[in-house]
Formats: C-alpha cells, sequence, structure tokens
C-alpha cells in the first residue's frame, strides 16, 4: 500500500512535517518495502492559497490511499475525502516512526479536519 507521509526532508529518518498543504516534502511510502518516492512540495510552501488541495491533488495522483500529516485543514481534507484518501492527523516523530506505527494498525483516522494550535 502506498501512503503520503508530510515530512521536514527527503529520507524516511526525516522528521514529520506537522503542516500538510506547506510541508517542506511529501513521501510516498510503500508499508510493505519502505521505498519512497519524494514529492518537492516548495510550490506550496509560500503560496497564498490553496496549498492544501494542490498538496491533495499531488497526493491522490500519486495513488496514496493515506496520508500521515500533523495538521490537515478543511478544504484539504474535503479534497482527500473526496479522492478516497484517509487522514491521520496529530502525527509526529521520524517518518520512519510514522509507518510503523501505521503498519501496526495503531495510527486513528481522522473524521475531519483540524487547525494548527488546537487539538
Amino acid at each position: 500500500m502506498k501512503i503520503a507521509v508530510t515530512s521536514k526532508g527527503t529520507d524516511l529518518d526525516s522528521q514529520v512535517d506537522p503542516r500538510f498543504g506547506r510541508a517542506a516534502y511529501i513521501l510516498i511510502v510503500d508499508t510493505l518495502s519502505l521505498e519512497v518516492e519524494v514529492l518537492n512540495n516548495s510550490e506550496n510552501v509560500n503560496a497564498f492559497r490553496g496549498a492544501g488541495i494542490q498538496a491533495a491533488a499531488m497526493v491522490s495522483d500519486k495513488g496514496a490511499e493515506v496520508l500521515l500529516t500533523g495538521f490537515c485543514g478543511p478544504s484539504a481534507f474535503k479534497t482527500l475525502e473526496a479522492a478516497g484518501v484517509k487522514v491521520a492527523i496529530d502525527v509526529s516523530g521520524t517518518v520512519r516512526d510514522a509507518v510503523k506505527t501505521f503498519n501496526e494498525g495503531k495510527v486513528p483516522f481522522a473524521d475531519g479536519a483540524n487547525v494548527e494550535g488546537q487539538s
């Protein structure tokens, strides 16, 4: 299964970026092989608006079935939901740890968006 994880760097040992739309990178990770495809999200980092929707489209286009991130706003959440991508929020630590937690079935899925600074 392919999952997307927001990341501050380009490998599994990078820290999870708590922002979805404005994350530095989004890693597409194969949960079995741990093979990683790096999506550079730099064009959305400084976007005035629509960063979450654009990032959601990238995730969906790459065939990810799940997104692991810290915060996901309402527009991005709706876009992901419409694309059939499940969202797990409040994820932290390294990308490797997040994938391991997901593989162990310990990642709860969100039923709505959250906003940075709120739980």
